[in-house]
């Protein structure tokens, strides 16, 4: 039975709830691939997409969860909102409540943000993103096709590429993957990697080449310039050298191992462009499983029991 009211961080998940979810997301994605995609499951409910930074991939994929899910859907956005004249996030909380959802799916710039919005709404928070706190669903949706690949979770080697201090979708994979005794390596700038990471069991690395030796997974992560307020690396073309996963760096590692991408790429700076044709359609589908595994999250969160 599900019992947890909001999904808010990996980290307080146990394995058995990730496994629930990919259960559910094995029959939501199959159910994606007949003529007719949708079923009632949510029909009465009501899901606001709550997003106040940009998002692309994240929202658009729990729109199209919530719909598939026969969901009545309510997208605000902060830029076209009371927000751009003066309005608190507390107070834009407490007008969504007077619409009595069911399900606030949220995305805010800064961490441990979702606990105040607990405080003032009576429906179950999806955290899709808070700060360089956790990013939950991105984690789930990467293990569920890691897993749909491997066969597996259990003792892989994970490696992890680029701005870690500023990710979010790092620290929600490190919690993820060590659930279910896989061991993770982190590798970028020490500017980019704080020291915390070493106090959580993982493994961490400077040189790209080294980091490659024998692993299973390698996520690459985008360097995100607008959390950065000021420089934590030489210059671009440096990063790149030393960071950038090239056609000649690919061959040091594993075979079989899987290329991962969170979206949106940079080619030539997180991903060598000459290895889109090979690498882009498998990146593709691991944001294609985002669907599936929203749909799971969203359906957990929407039918369970009101006393729990």
């Amino acid at each position: 039975m599900w019992d947890k009211k909001h999904i808010i961080a990996i980290k307080e998940l146990e394995r058995r709830h990730i496994e629930a979810i990919f259960n559910l997301a094995r029959n939501f994605k199959e159910l994606s691939q007949r003529e007719i995609k949708k079923t009632p499951a949510l029909r009465g409910k009501t899901v606001v997409n709550l997003f106040f930074e940009n998002s692309t991939r994240t929202r658009t994929s729990f729109e199209l969860a919530a719909k598939r899910l026969s969901a009545d859907v309510l997208n605000f956005s902060a830029s076209m909102s009371s927000l751009s004249k003066g309005e608190s996030i507390v107070d834009t909380i407490k007008n969504l409540e007077s619409y009595h959802p069911d399900i606030i799916v949220a995305r805010v710039g800064f961490s441990a943000s979702m606990r105040t919005f607990m405080r003032y709404t009576d429906a179950s928070i999806i955290n899709a993103g808070d700060g360089a706190n956790e990013h939950p669903t991105q984690a789930l949706l990467d293990m569920f096709t890691v897993e749909e690949a491997k066969g597996t979770l259990e003792s892989l080697k994970v490696l992890i590429v680029g701005d870690i201090r500023h990710s979010r979708v790092a620290r929600s994979n490190i919690f993820g993957f060590q659930k279910f005794s896989s061991s993770i390596r982190v590798c970028g700038p020490t500017t980019l990697v704080p020291y915390e990471f070493h106090k959580i069991g993982v493994e961490v690395f400077d040189d790209l080449d080294k980091a490659l030796d024998d692993v299973d997974v390698i996520i690459m992560l985008r360097i995100q310039r607008e959390r950065q307020e000021s420089s934590f690396f030489p210059s671009l073309r440096e990063y790149v050298e030393r960071f950038s996963l090239t056609p000649g760096r690919i061959k040091k590692a594993k075979k079989g191992c899987l290329i991962m991408h969170p979206g949106p790429i940079n080619w030539d700076i997180e991903i060598s462009s000459a290895l889109k044709e090979r690498l882009h359609p498998f990146i593709l589908h691991q944001a294609g499983n985002g669907l599936a595994v929203r749909m799971a999250v969203l359906y957990l969160a929407g039918t369970r029991r009101k006393e729990l």
